[in-house]
């Protein structure tokens, strides 16, 4: 099964800013504007950045936290046109990827996508789960 619809995939590689939600071991949720491209090879998104290793969000999903990724747009103001595709799922804290989308370098959060939703793309709203697993 294909994770991303062609529509959903073009949408993704035109973009270069989407926000990735991560929850602290206390419960606190933290959400982050970040950088990422799509790993067509792992079907997964890879999210970089300045000294990523450090930050917060790194340290969240090293410590386990289940992540939701968004990237949105406004395509138009008249008429209001919104397009969106949040993807849930588990993520990883990889310190030396050998194998990034983009050519991020040093550290990333990987994301492996669960659930993806998204409207304003495909020509009808989708949402599907992807494996057994509900996010």
């Amino acid at each position: 099964m294909e994770i991303f619809t062609e529509r959903e995939l073009a949408y993704l590689r035109e973009q270069r800013l989407g926000r990735l939600a991560t929850v602290q071991p206390g419960g606190v949720v933290q959400n982050n504007p970040v950088g990422f491209g799509y790993n067509a090879e792992l079907g997964t998104i890879d999210i970089g950045g300045h000294d990523m290793s450090a930050s917060k969000k790194f340290r969240n999903v090293a410590a386990g936290s289940q992540v939701a990724f968004v990237v949105d747009d406004i395509a138009s103001l008249d008429p209001w046109t919104v397009r969106c595709l949040e993807i849930r799922g588990d993520a990883e804290a990889l310190t030396e990827p050998e194998d990034s989308a983009g050519n991020l370098g040093g550290p990333i959060i990987r994301v492996h996508p669960r659930r993806v939703m998204s409207f304003g793309i495909d020509p009808a709203p989708s949402r599907r789960t992807i494996g057994d697993q509900q996010v």
